[in-house]
């Protein structure tokens, strides 16, 4: 499986999600500049470093799989659920490839501004890929003991 970007999420997104997610970032932001006058940078950057806009999205996709699966015809509570706590996996990994680009950045800086940038860039997005490439062939799939009389119909089962 490659790791490719795509726009359908664009159109599914109602223009008031987009709002949330600037409010809650823009807040965030504002609260780790108001702890780093009260309290100094070193608090303040700890504050930065939070996924501003983590809470948001996963909110917003933990509804957009919930009404998905509610719109055909099942229960979407739990499927909105996974759905959260996959990108919660996806976060964690991507912060991993962040530290990467800030401790390549740090070591790099005092030679090249710009050289340090690219490079840091590159190291990032190696190593978020290979995170997430490296859980995806680790994951244990799940099992799911199936009820006596369970039957796969149309594609569709008692477990969405």
């Amino acid at each position: 499986m490659l790791v490719k970007l795509s726009s359908s999420a664009l159109k599914q997104t109602r223009w008031y999600e987009y709002g949330v997610r600037f409010l809650l970032g823009g807040l965030a932001t504002v609260l780790a500049g108001i702890a780093s006058t009260r309290f100094g940078v070193a608090v303040g950057g700890l504050f930065l470093a939070l996924p501003a806009v983590f809470c948001a999205s996963a909110t917003l996709i933990e509804s957009h799989a919930r009404r998905a699966k509610e719109k055909a015809g099942f229960n979407g509570r739990r499927r909105g659920q996974q759905a959260a706590a996959l990108d919660a996996a996806g976060a964690g990994l991507g912060s991993i490839g962040l530290a990467t680009f800030a401790a390549t950045f740090y070591a790099l800086v005092p030679m090249n501004v710009i050289g340090a940038f690219a490079i840091a860039i590159l190291v990032w997005a190696a190593v978020s890929v290979s995170a997430w490439w490296l859980r995806r062939m680790l994951r244990i799939p799940a099992r799911h003991k199936r009820p006596e009389g369970w039957q796969r119909s149309a594609g569709r089962g008692p477990f969405p």
